[in-house]
């Protein structure tokens, strides 16, 4: 986040350009703040997939998350169809966290092993 120094300089409207980025200050068109957080997400990632069981802020209901696949955004949507219907249930991604209904950590360790990602059960 900018400054409140470099706020306060900054352009106060323009309809030149669109929409701007709150982060770069660039029309939207030609940010690439996305795609330079997606870069970083990535380097973080240490080449395990962890997966952990929830239930916190959920009333209770258990879901299977998926943390650390090493893939692009637009690349893990079509993993977590697959995943999803090999569960048969629903899900979602979050932050590049995959979320499946129930507990479904043996099934997906198996189909994730099987797709050769190295897989760890973490948490409870």
């Amino acid at each position: 986040m900018a400054s409140l120094q470099d706020q306060l300089r900054g352009r106060v409207y323009s309809t030149e350009h669109g929409e701007t980025c709150p982060e770069c200050r660039a029309p939207i068109a030609e940010c690439h703040c996305a795609e330079a957080a997606e870069e970083a997400r990535l380097a973080s990632l240490d080449g395990t997939v962890r997966l952990r069981r929830e239930t916190k802020g959920r009333k209770g209901k258990g879901v299977t998350l998926i943390e650390g696949v090493p893939l692009k955004a637009d690349e893990l949507k079509p993993l977590a169809k697959a995943l999803k219907q090999r569960c048969g249930t629903g899900g979602a991604i979050k932050d590049g966290i995959i979320e499946i209904q129930g507990d479904q950590r043996d099934t997906l360790k198996a189909e994730l092993e099987a797709r050769s990602y190295r897989v760890k059960l973490a948490g409870g």
